[in-house]
């Protein structure tokens, strides 16, 4: 929207809200449904003039994050978060499932007018707390949520423009909080909604799975070299659990996935493509995981020399067999999400794409519902699958239509 919109915007909405605290009257139509519903609450337990939100226990909040599957999940996206945060010069936040504020990063700007109203670990930003905000919206409602400007119900921040999305842990279903974008109001920009919308994504697929879902591949004390790719990545070599950064992880992932080997020139091309990256940066990436690997990487090609096993072949295999509702199982998610290299870029939409054309070919119910777990705005798959039991019974047909009204909401 252009400049002068937002301005109108802002004045029509700081008008409806002065109308609403003054008088309980808000009849200006540039009021939500949702947003009015959410004043008329805040109004009964809180005043428009709190100056900060409340801080929860330090300690309290230090242990709710420690070793959380949220916190394994931000700590593996973390470079893309605070790449989208200063990018945008916005404030990022993860809550928790109460809107309590476990992680924040913010560009130069935003940080400090976070900081004023205690948008920092530990902020209780729930509805009781701080009245109408997005957080509370989209963690009250389970979908994305924007608030612009004065619809926010406390005054500290009608200079605001925000935009939240529910973080759902794809294996249980359970949402475990909101990931927020924040800015001024005059950078509010249609794409906000959608990029929270991506981020609280990209946060799903880094989810770390149960050890007791059924599409975890067997860790056992065995030699060899087990990686996880789909969803969260995870490398274990003879049962051990590796610690590498992400490019480390593409590079022993492209190489599990070409077990006749990689030329130098090869392997630089399949990790950075044209990017400007010396060959001597990925000889020391590869010195340090043949050193992970008690030397079992060989150069000349760089190969590895001991038996590998990925979730990424399992599934495919399981699609070449036909065994549909098995591969959706295995399918933890898209391949290590906002990955750089070109060559895992396109396999991953290779097995998304195949993933999905197998279900649409061979809709089994049950399948799909858990699908649409990681998928929840692919509705053809939905669609296609409530044609095929259109004339049956089926106990699924109530939560496939549930998801794809949800979706098309």
């Amino acid at each position: 929207m252009a400049r002068g919109d937002l301005q109108e915007r802002k004045r029509a909405t700081m008008r409806a809200w002065t109308r609403f605290v003054e008088s309980g009257d808000a009849a200006e139509p540039v009021v939500r449904p949702e947003i009015m519903d959410s004043w008329t609450r805040s109004d009964k337990v809180i005043t428009p003039d709190v100056s900060q939100a409340p801080l929860a226990d330090e300690s309290e909040t230090a242990s709710i994050w420690k070793d959380s599957p949220l916190q394994r999940a931000v700590e593996g996206v973390e470079s893309e978060l605070r790449r989208t945060a200063e990018d945008g010069d916005l404030v990022l936040a993860v809550t928790d499932s109460q809107t309590r504020i476990l992680w924040t990063y913010g560009g130069r700007v935003m940080r400090r007018k976070a900081e004023s109203v205690n948008f920092v670990v530990g902020g209780r930003w729930d509805e009781q707390s701080v009245g109408t905000n997005a957080l509370d919206l989209a963690n009250r409602q389970g979908e994305p949520s924007m608030v612009f400007s004065a619809e926010h119900y406390a005054s500290i921040v009608h200079n605001w423009v925000c935009w939240a999305a529910p973080v759902v842990d794809p294996h249980t279903g359970r949402q475990l909080g909101v990931i927020d974008l924040s800015t001024t109001w005059d950078r509010s920009h249609p794409i906000g909604l959608a990029t929270a919308r991506v981020m609280a994504r990209l946060i799903e697929t880094a989810l770390p799975r149960s050890q007791h879902h059924p599409s975890a591949l067997d860790v056992t004390d065995d030699p060899g070299l087990v990686m996880t790719l789909l969803g969260t990545a995870e490398v274990r070599f003879d049962g051990q659990r590796l610690l590498l950064n992400r490019r480390q992880t593409e590079i022993l992932a492209l190489l599990a996935l070409h077990p006749e080997g990689l030329s130098l020139e090869q392997l630089h091309a399949l990790v950075y493509g044209d990017q400007a990256v010396t060959f001597s940066t990925l000889k020391a990436e590869v010195s340090h995981l043949r050193s992970a690997l008690g030397g079992q990487l060989s150069s000349r090609p760089y190969r590895l020399l001991m038996p590998v096993a990925t979730d990424v072949d399992h599934v495919l295999t399981l699609l070449r067999g036909g065994h549909v509702a098995a591969a959706v199982d295995a399918y933890g998610g898209d391949l290590l999400p906002g990955t750089n290299s070109p060559a895992l870029g396109d396999l991953a939409e290779y097995v998304a794409v195949a993933l999905r054309e197998a279900l649409l070919a061979d809709p089994v119910p049950d399948a799909v519902l858990r699908y649409s777990e990681l998928a929840p705005y692919d509705t053809a798959v939905v669609e296609r699958c409530l044609a095929s039991i259109s004339a049956t019974n089926h106990p699924a047909k109530a939560l496939l239509k549930g998801k794809l009204a949800a979706a098309l909401r």
